[in-house]
Parts: structure tokens; sequence; C-alpha cells
């Protein structure tokens, strides 16, 4: 997609490059040509963001089952996991959520792209700096794309988790510190070390965001919960 904008944005800049030094504004064939690649690119991001999304869920599923059925095999017991109601119910909603976020990547990269070609226009500027511009916006949407793939990631593998104990009658978790983030909260660090206790179905009462919350909920956290396993644990 970037590289399809900035082909078709540096192309009809050429075109009007005579017309932008004389300080006349040719936005109109800028405007028309980011309206073609806007349709254009929206309508693929459509039509894959439901089948990614699918994807990822069903990926999250099988990975989170067989580090549960790990889990479980160290701990004694020997189980099967099935799609049950409540664990549709979180592909669902994991499937719904990833589906916007896939969306919301074009919509703002297109628009925020658009807003510096115009000023480009606006004010004069030469193709040089046009396209000095772009690649910075793009160095932005792939950190941001980035930054949703890991916390989408996070949250889908937590909600699974927590289906699947509950499914299991499994009550209470230890929250264990990743160790992995250049930043811990310090009340999640606070937590792993002290092997924090916390009710499955209600997650953990993090002090410092006030409510409760489940292991990798939060962004960028890594934490994950550890089962209490009656007569095993």
């Amino acid at each position: 997609m970037a590289k399809s904008v900035q082909y078709w944005i540096e192309a009809t800049y050429r075109q009007n490059t005579p017309r932008i030094a004389q300080d006349e504004t040719p936005a109109e064939a800028l405007r028309k040509s980011m309206k073609d690649l806007s349709l254009r690119w929206t309508k693929r991001f459509d039509e894959m963001a439901s089948k990614m999304a699918g994807y990822f869920a069903q990926s999250v599923e099988r990975r989170t089952a067989a580090s549960l059925k790990r889990i479980m095999k160290d701990g004694g017991w020997t189980v099967e996991f099935k799609m049950t109601p409540a664990m549709r119910d979180v592909l669902d909603a994991t499937v719904n959520a990833n589906v916007s976020l896939i969306k919301s990547i074009p919509e703002q990269y297109l628009s925020q792209v658009e807003g510096i070609v115009m000023r480009g226009v606006q004010t004069g500027r030469d193709l040089g700096q046009v396209s000095k511009d772009l690649q910075e916006r793009l160095g932005i949407t792939k950190r941001r794309a980035a930054l949703i793939s890991q916390d989408q990631n996070a949250k889908a593998t937590a909600a699974m988790t927590r289906a699947r104990y509950v499914e299991l009658g499994l009550d209470e978790a230890v929250w264990a510190h990743s160790g992995g983030g250049r930043e811990p909260r310090p009340s999640h660090l606070k937590a792993g070390r002290e092997k924090t206790r916390y009710k499955i179905s209600e997650g953990w009462l993090d002090p410092d965001v006030g409510e409760h919350i489940q292991p990798g909920e939060l962004i960028h956290c890594r934490c994950v919960g550890r089962p209490l396993i009656k007569g095993f644990s």
C-alpha cells in the first residue's frame, strides 16, 4: 500500500510541479489521486481483514490450548479441549476487534498522507520534502501496526487462557511477571515477586489502575497467570 501511494503521489506531483512552483494549487489532481488510492486500498484491506483476523484468532487458540495441555500434564491431568460456547464467544470477539483494528491502519495512514500532500501543495514544497514526509509517516504507521499486533496477541491469549481455566474449574492463579519489558510496571513486578494469588474469574486488582485485570490485558504487559491445581500446586 505504501509503495503504491508513494509511486502515484510522486507521479502526480511531478506532473504538476511547474504549477506548484508558480504558487498555483493543482490540488484537484492530487485529491483525485488520493481518492482513487484510498478506494483501492480500503477495499483490499476490507477483503483481507476478516480472513486475517480469523486466522490470527484460530492460531492463538491452538497455541493457548497446546500451552495449557503442557501445564495440565505437568500437574498430572490429561485434558482434551473442545470448542465450547464460551470459547466461541471469545474467538468471535477477538475476530471482531482485530477486523476493526486492521481496517484502521489504512484509514489512518491514507488520511494522514492526504494531509501531507495537501499541505505540500499549499506551501509549495518540492517533491523531495513531500517524499521525506511520506517515509516518516510510513515509519509511524509500521510502528503502530507492530504495537497493535503485539497488544492484540497478548489480549487474545489472556482472554482465551482465562476462558479455558474457568471451563476446567480452576479458581485461582498466581501472577507471574515476565521480566521481558524495558519498563516493567512496578505493581506487576511486585505481584510477580510476591507470587500474588488472584481469582481467575475476577482477575487481579491492580492498585495502579484501580481495577481488576488479567495477565497480558494491559498494553505492553507480558505477564502470565499460573493456575493453582489442587493437590499439585
